[in-house]
């Protein structure tokens, strides 16, 4: 499957299926000799791996991951870290049922249409499960961009018609929702909590702030780095929109109102979020996506069959309610892979 590498400088290619025997991540163009163990990219599989709370998924994968290449004496050797991790909680009996009905929302129809022949436990590639693979090749990332001072903080800020109001950060961590904001964060909860019980499920948005970033990152005019950021989140199956620091109001702002202006101390403000000419001008990189609610839900629905029928469907199983929860260090993730990239690829333009 071509589609299934990222990057230039720094590449990642993910393999495996939701209910296949694992899934795991091959990370290429790591810079040598930097002290990376399990351990780190273990915290960050933590927080992404299902059946965390009341509000994600009872599947019980631990995510405990195998670092197979790349290293020695706990220091990158500058070859292609493999890394992977066994599925230890497959059922793919619960899709027997359904294997030839193609389910409103999911990539069924089309994947059989692109290929002639698709994976129908847990949605094989199309499945969230894939994006196991980007949060530890994202967490390597990670290190690279600490020891280039760059932080990268996602959370939660809408679920429903349900909105943050404060932003907290000491908060994110601390709720199920990964809000930023704690009071916000128990209505969400009761939200989702009512839909999973009525078999329904909600969509939301993630914001993500980029700190310490250089000015001068991007390559203009296709690799343009809101461009590549955007690419990067539009391939996570459950987003549907993304938008740069002011976004879509900018649309109902004046030239002299969005403008960031500048003085002797830099720029007095960020409307572009960071970004302007699709390279980085130094402030924070921020940027909001939109996730769709999740597709599998135990609301009888209508659909056709692989030879046309119209039939009635209804998804059992093991489902997040939610996708905003976990989605939150797969964004932070993916944002590691381009930022570090386009440092990279900085790196590589030699100018006096």
């Amino acid at each position: 499957m071509a589609g299934s590498t990222f990057g230039l400088q720094l590449t990642m290619t993910t393999f495996g299926e939701s209910h296949g025997e694992s899934v795991g991540v091959i990370v290429d163009g790591v810079t040598p000799g930097v002290e990376l163990d399990e351990a780190y990219i273990q915290t960050q599989m933590d927080r992404r791996k299902p059946g965390q709370s009341s509000v994600t998924t009872p599947r019980k994968e631990y995510d405990k991951i195998r670092i197979v290449s790349g290293l020695f004496e706990g220091r990158t050797t500058g070859t292609p870290i493999c890394i992977m991790l066994n599925n230890a909680d497959m059922r793919p009996s619960a899709y027997e049922d359904i294997k030839t009905m193609y389910r409103p929302g999911h990539a069924d129809y089309v994947y059989e249409k692109k290929y002639g022949i698709r994976d129908h436990r847990g949605s094989g590639r199309a499945s969230g499960r894939e994006t196991a693979g980007r949060v530890a090749a994202g967490a390597v990332a990670r290190k690279l961009l600490e020891n280039r001072g760059v932080s990268i903080l996602a959370y939660t800020t809408q679920i429903g018609g349900i909105r943050s109001e404060t932003f907290d950060a000491a908060q994110i961590e601390q709720n199920a929702v990964r809000t930023c904001d704690a009071a916000a964060a128990e209505q969400m909860i009761e939200y989702i909590t009512k839909l999973a019980a009525e078999g329904n499920s909600c969509g939301g948005v993630v914001e993500c702030r980029i700190s310490g970033v250089a000015a001068g990152l991007g390559e203009p005019v296709f690799d343009k780095l809101d461009a590549e950021l955007s690419k990067a989140m539009l391939s996570i199956g459950a987003v549907k929109g993304i938008e740069f620091g002011a976004g879509f109001q900018a649309a109902a702002m004046l030239g002299s109102e969005h403008n960031d202006a500048m003085d002797a101390n830099g720029f007095r403000t960020n409307y572009a979020g960071g970004i302007v000419g699709g390279i980085s001008t130094g402030e924070d990189i921020i940027f909001r996506v939109a996730v769709k609610p999740t597709s599998s839900i135990s609301i009888p629905q209508t659909t056709v069959d692989v030879d046309g029928n119209e039939r009635e469907i209804t998804t059992y199983g093991r489902h997040d309610p939610c996708i905003c929860p976990r989605i939150v260090p797969v964004i932070e993730a993916m944002a590691c892979m381009v930022i570090e990239d386009h440092y990279k690829r900085q790196a590589a333009l030699r100018f006096e």
